[in-house]
């Protein structure tokens, strides 16, 4: 194809994603880059756009504290702090890159952007101990490139619809074959086109997109992240293979360094890409990185769960509480009182995740309808299940006993939680009915991390959570029959 055919084709696609696929994003773009290009802005106006999200401000302070972006380890506990030490520019690339992070990882072929993700978290703790052995200034920048490497690529797998599909089986049934080469004949341009667009469009900068698009001389930063990438790309199949030790002997001669010296720390430096994709949210790009057992063993759960979970807020409890007793004065919709008594369990308690399920209209199943927490849109999709009497299912026993259950992580006697397992990817947990005119009606579930269970006093506010919610469905349901 042409050229002009090839940038034509690439603007296409950037302004579907611009303008259909990620509005939201391109507007967190423009808000903060008016901060971070104004000379005369402030360091606290860039504190309260990330102050403005709870999850942005704990994954800032996180990764701030992080060996990656503060290998001397100075304490940074407020985003003021972090500014200060990690300098603004690199906190407003952090900030981008979450956003990026957290809206691509919304759908589309989850499994090719999950890769390709992994691979760039990977490439990029690589790539800056590659620059920083060539005596780069600008290590971070060479993170963040590296990172933002294969947005095109990503983009692409979430937005891409029928096409991407198309794309995913041809390269499965051609492996033999060049990917780019199939791209270019499926699509008409190359997906790396399309990441130096979109760095363009979004001002990603311009090692982005030199990188996407190299040159004939290409300087360290370049070079420090094609040697971390090709590191990344070969060791996904083993770091004993011939591709392997062909990618860590070129890697060792652009550091200028031995093998040998240099073999434990890329294995320390894959262990803490793990850390690093699991801080930025990326939890299932962390759980594939390869870490070979001398990088030593990174516990994702630990890092989601410090990320993700919020602390319990016996404050808050009450509040929530009183605020309940104030809707239900008026005249509330049980939506109001469902995200309350929701938002109670999960923030107030702590909880890694709360779902709210109710029985269908015909009575056969129970249906997710509402969660907040981690993965929640998926924990919703698939908290369905069938009330068909199984003896022992769990849900079958709330439903026929109106009892509440607290899983402790142990297998329970007489009891069958294998749907819930499936679904939840858990064996505890707690659980109890909603009932309204003495009929279970609905289930509220709740988690922790492993590292952080409940206590009997979690499990109390849980139940009067549930017991609240009982109550505020039987006023507005006794209201609605005296109308």
């Amino acid at each position: 194809m042409a050229a002009r055919g090839v940038e034509q084709a690439v603007q296409e696609w950037v302004e579907r994603i611009r303008d259909s696929d990620m509005p939201v994003f391109g507007r967190t773009v423009q808000e903060v880059r008016l901060v971070t290009e104004d000379d005369m802005a402030s360091a606290g106006r860039l504190s309260r756009v990330i102050l403005q999200d709870v999850a942005l401000t704990t994954k800032v302070l996180k990764l701030a504290n992080s060996v990656v972006f503060n290998p001397s380890h100075q304490n940074v506990s407020t985003v003021s702090r972090a500014i200060v030490v990690l300098g603004f520019d690199l906190v407003g690339q952090i900030v981008l890159s979450i956003h990026l992070i957290d809206a691509l990882l919304s759908g589309g072929r989850r499994d090719r952007v999950v890769t390709e993700m992994a691979r760039c978290f990977h490439a990029a703790v690589q790539a800056r101990t590659a620059a920083e052995a060539k005596g780069s200034k600008a290590a971070e920048e060479v993170f963040i490139a590296a990172l933002l490497g294969q947005v095109g690529e990503m983009a692409f797998w979430c937005f891409g619809g029928h096409q991407a599909e198309e794309l995913d089986a041809a390269l499965r049934e051609r492996p033999e074959e060049k990917p780019e080469e199939i791209q270019l004949e499926l699509l008409g341009f190359r997906l790396r086109n399309l990441t130096a667009a979109l760095a363009r469009e979004w001002q990603l900068g311009p090692l982005v997109e030199s990188v996407a698009e190299p040159h004939a001389h290409p300087g360290d930063e370049e070079l420090a992240i094609t040697n971390g990438y090709r590191l990344a790309t070969a060791v996904e199949n083993g770091w004993e293979t011939p591709a392997a030790r062909a990618a860590l002997v070129k890697y060792a001669e652009f550091a200028g360094r031995s093998l040998k010296e240099l073999t434990g720390e890329l294995a320390l430096n894959a262990a803490e890409a793990a850390r690093v994709a699991a801080q930025f949210g990326a939890e299932e790009a962390a759980r594939l990185i390869p870490v070979p057992l001398s990088g030593g063993l990174v516990d994702i759960d630990a890092e989601v769960a410090e990320l993700a979970d919020p602390a319990p807020d016996p404050l808050l409890q009450l509040k929530i509480l009183r605020d309940l007793s104030m809707l239900l004065a008026g005249r509330p919709s049980l939506n109001d009182v469902l995200q309350l008594v929701l938002e109670g369990i999960y923030r107030g308690l702590g909880m890694s995740r709360a779902v709210f399920a109710l029985q269908s209209a015909d009575r056969s199943r129970l249906v997710g309808k509402v969660a907040l927490g981690r993965d929640a849109e998926r924990l919703t999709a698939h908290f369905t299940f069938p009330l068909d009497g199984r003896p022992g299912e769990i849900i079958n026993m709330i439903f026929s006993r109106n009892q509440p259950y607290w899983l402790r992580g142990e297998m329970p006697e007489n009891l069958r939680i294998d749907r819930l397992q499936n679904v939840t990817g858990r064996n505890d947990g707690m659980l109890a009915p909603i009932v309204a005119s003495g009929r279970v009606i609905g289930v509220f579930y709740a988690d922790r991390s492993p590292s952080n269970p409940p206590d009997e006093e979690t499990w109390q506010g849980f139940l009067h959570f549930v017991q609240q919610a009982s109550l505020s469905f039987e006023h507005v349901a006794a209201r609605a029959s005296r109308k």
